[in-house]
């Protein structure tokens, strides 16, 4: 059962092969024996996740069960959800303990009947490519546990690669669903900004920000997506527009496919080995009736210092309301306002947190937001416009998702500019609001390697199609990491 599918595991509930709380207990089993090596949960309660099980189980009886209902899932603390640690992996929320749900959350749980198994670790409010900014500590990478697992989604990767669960939201503000799924083999999808709801999201760059599913394949994502998306009145950027199901073009043919490859992504800049798994993948996508086109986005090369301008200045405005006063972690002794809200603040926050909270301010500040903040905005209007350019000549664009496969625990943690290059294929997606995907596509030195598939505004239908094809055509995304038993 641990390696079943989603439509596997919800054809064995609705045939009472197995039930929630028996498929429940096999995966929290699961995680208390091998969570301790991973780090990839930082809360779990055995008894609330059951609950649901035996609520999902009676929802089957009744015959009132979705096509999920009863399926495990693990949740990003970056999601608020009612009655449970919500912490965003900062000490600032070590103790805060959510009062309402997340759309996210609710849509999964009180609609579908899902089953949550806890929450996964993350990079301190989701800034981060490696999942050591955790005040909870590293995450592993099942793959090899002296490596990171990409962040800031890496428990949520982590979690689904050791199959401590069938699969797991995730949240991609500048990669951090692709890439940590690139390094972990898995498939992750950010959905276009606005489809999934952003309510009960603990914000990070607002703009930017986009929940969205990771699971073993693109039939398992497709799947789950179905449960997260929809119109929000509370999120002020969601979007109203019909309901798609996900599921339902996954076997169409790629006859006719047009392949961009941005020439920009396949210069230097990344691992010869990653390149060559990636351009195998292409050709079997050219075994499957796809032809390549070459397109061109100028401007990708300036993604990476315009987002490290706007998502620290949407981050100092957004950190801003963790002050000591209303919730979470206040300094335990201060002298007056103004020195609680220094220390609680300085004791609060990590290093990399702080260091965003700087820049942003700094950027915004008097004298500099034009020469900083505003040009960024400009440069971010000219990256969207090299991808519509682009998808005039191609229905999907293809790139790595990652410049190397997972690197060793503390090997970037001292450059943090090292760091923030580990995104420079994903940020761009973001910056224009589209849809991407990574899918797994090989292996180099026994690591796993992402391909990066990119579409235009609401193709997720069309991604999901492309990927789905592939993985019927080949396996990497079958495989699991050894010694994880």
């Amino acid at each position: 059962m641990i390696n079943a599918s989603l439509k596997e595991l919800s054809l064995a509930l609705a045939a009472k092969k197995v039930s929630s709380v028996e498929l429940s207990s096999l995966f929290l089993d699961r995680i208390e024996r091998l969570n301790p090596t991973l780090n990839a949960f930082v809360t779990v309660d055995r008894e609330k996740s059951l609950v649901m099980a035996r609520d999902a189980d009676a929802r089957i009886a009744a015959g009132t069960a979705g096509p999920l209902t009863g399926i495990p899932i693990a949740q990003k603390d970056i999601f608020c959800a009612e009655g449970w640690l919500s912490t965003c992996g900062s000490k600032m929320l070590a103790n805060f303990v959510s009062p309402y749900d997340a759309t996210v959350i609710r849509k999964m749980h009180a609609e579908a009947g899902l089953v949550s198994l806890g929450k996964t670790n993350m990079d301190e409010f989701a800034m981060g490519s490696s999942n050591e900014t955790s005040f909870f500590g590293s995450v592993r990478n099942p793959w090899d546990t002296q490596r990171v697992p990409g962040g800031s989604s890496g428990g949520s990767a982590a979690a689904v690669a050791a199959r401590l669960a069938p699969a797991a939201t995730g949240t991609d503000t500048g990669g951090s669903i692709r890439q940590p799924a690139a390094l972990c083999n898995l498939t992750g999808l950010k959905p276009t900004y606005g489809v999934v709801s952003r309510y009960g999201m603990i914000a990070f760059a607002s703009s930017l920000d986009q929940g969205g599913p990771m699971a073993a394949s693109a039939e398992d994502c497709a799947l789950l997506l179905n449960t997260m998306v929809g119109f929000d009145e509370r999120d002020s950027t969601s979007l109203e527009r019909p309901v798609e199901d996900y599921a339902r073009d996954l076997d169409k043919p790629l006859d006719g496919l047009r392949i961009g490859l941005p020439k920009e992504f396949f210069g230097e800049g990344c691992d010869a080995e990653v390149m060559a798994a990636v351009r195998a993948a292409i050709a079997e996508y050219e075994k499957l009736g796809a032809t390549c086109v070459e397109v061109s986005l100028p401007n990708s090369h300036l993604s990476v210092p315009a987002y490290y301008v706007i998502a620290p200045a949407e981050a100092s405005s957004n950190l801003s309301r963790f002050d000591g006063v209303r919730y979470g972690y206040r300094a335990p002794e201060y002298g007056n306002l103004d020195d609680m809200y220094m220390k609680t603040r300085a004791q609060g926050f990590g290093a990399e947190v702080k260091r965003r909270i700087l820049i942003g301010a700094y950027v915004l500040s008097h004298g500099y937001y034009d020469a900083y903040y505003l040009q960024a905005q400009r440069i971010r209007r000219l990256i969207a416009n090299d991808f519509v350019e682009a998808f005039k000549h191609c229905d999907v664009i293809m790139s790595p998702t990652s410049p190397s496969t997972a690197f060793k625990l503390g090997e970037k943690a001292a450059d943090p500019v090292q760091m923030y290059l580990s995104d420079i294929y994903t940020i761009a997606v973001n910056l224009a609001g589209l849809p991407g995907m990574s899918i797994p596509c090989g292996f180099v030195g026994g690591l796993p390697v992402g391909l990066q598939l990119i579409g235009n505004y609401f193709a997720e239908n069309r991604l999901l199609n492309v990927a789905h094809r592939y993985q019927q055509a080949t396996d990497w995304h079958q495989r699991r990491p050894g010694g994880i038993e």
